[in-house]
């Protein structure tokens, strides 16, 4: 690929230039354009056809979610969101509308700050490299009919699973992991746990927009938890999440990073416990991401007769953790991404149905 051409849009004009110099002293990018608002961006991508866009979300005019989904159903591109954190909500909201990634800005107001996001910046700036267009779009928008839970209604109390869904994804995840989750039905005979790289200020909001698709009950993990059928615990950002037997119980700790992980959750580290505690009764699933966490854990589960699923690269925004997968030949099916969900499901009513007969 040549020069990545990029296209800076924020209406606070300290940060277009700071975001616009920070681009421009990367190798191979070049900002070839800057925009106040939605309207301004729309006009410039006409014009100057950009190969990645910057975007704030709070904008006067045309705020960032109705510039997104009129980019994404005319032109789609890449699209990096730089927000706050007090917008946690909004960040994903933009995920499941069609950003690849997003970047926390270190305060909500104009700051000199914002230099700090620069080596984070030039990573996914790095990652839009490798991104497939034809997997652009939104992803996962609204929840099944009727299916909508208040956040409210208490979890309903369940046996000891009898099996494990555990997934991984990194870049284009959230929005992959919203079309998995909104196919869990209630009575899911499964517990499901997912490593989502992510800031670890951003999994508790994740966690909650899960829990509010309908299905199964979703939270951060926190502690050690006693897994339940049809219970859901996102990996806090930051942190690590394993599988340990004790007895008749199946327990979740959450435990700190080792020197030695490169990738934070690790997928690795929840595959490979979970190998460990379940064998042959976990379901695995590698989703869209950069990278190679979850082979050396796909590995280990496939050693102990487990099935993994990896998302084809037909739907993968970055098809690099299910490419590492698919080279080590640690995998049983490779689907598109609106078949894993309902295949982890039938995997998992077969260890139901093996319990009961």
């Amino acid at each position: 690929m040549g020069t990545l051409r990029v296209l800076v849009v924020d209406d606070s004009a300290y940060n277009r230039r700071t975001i616009s110099e920070m681009l421009d002293s990367f190798e191979g990018v070049e900002v070839v354009g800057k925009a106040v608002d939605g309207n301004d961006a729309l006009r410039l991508i006409e014009e100057i056809e950009p190969d990645l866009v910057t975007l704030d979300l709070e904008m006067p005019r045309m705020d960032g979610f109705t510039f997104l989904r009129l980019l994404m159903a005319t032109r789609p591109t890449p699209v990096i969101v730089i927000s706050g954190y007090a917008n946690k909500e909004n960040v994903f909201k933009a995920l499941e509308l069609g950003a690849v990634d997003f970047i926390a800005k270190p305060a909500r107001i104009v700051t000199s700050d914002l230099r700090s996001i620069e080596d984070e910046l030039r990573r996914i700036v790095d990652l839009t490299k490798k991104i497939r267009r034809s997997s652009l779009g939104p992803k996962g928008i609204g929840s099944r009919s009727g299916a909508f839970r208040s956040p409210s209604a208490p979890p309903i109390e369940r046996g000891a699973p009898d099996s494990l869904i555990v997934i991984g994804a990194s870049t284009g995840g959230p929005s992959a992991l919203v079309e998995v989750f909104r196919s869990f039905p209630p009575h899911l005979p499964a517990c499901v746990l997912v490593a989502q790289h992510m800031p670890e200020k951003f999994t508790t909001t994740f966690a909650e927009r899960l829990d509010r698709l309908g299905g199964i009950h979703v939270r951060e993990a926190a502690g050690t938890v006693e897994l339940r059928a049809g219970m859901g615990l996102v990996c806090p950002g930051g942190r690590s999440l394993v599988v340990e037997r004790d007895g008749d119980r199946l327990l979740a700790h959450v435990v700190s990073a080792r020197p030695d992980d490169r990738y934070l959750p690790s997928v690795d580290r929840l595959f490979e416990s979970a190998a460990e505690a379940m064998g042959e009764r976990v379901i695995g699933a590698v989703l869209t991401g950069m990278g190679d966490d979850g082979a050396r854990g796909a590995e280990a589960l496939k050693k102990r007769g487990a099935k993994v699923l990896i998302e084809s690269p037909e739907t993968a925004v970055i098809y690099g953790m299910p490419s590492a997968v698919e080279r080590v030949h640690a995998f049983d099916e490779i689907r598109p991404l609106k078949e894993i969900g309902p295949r982890l499901i039938e995997n998992a009513q077969l260890w139901m149905r093996e319990r009961l007969h």
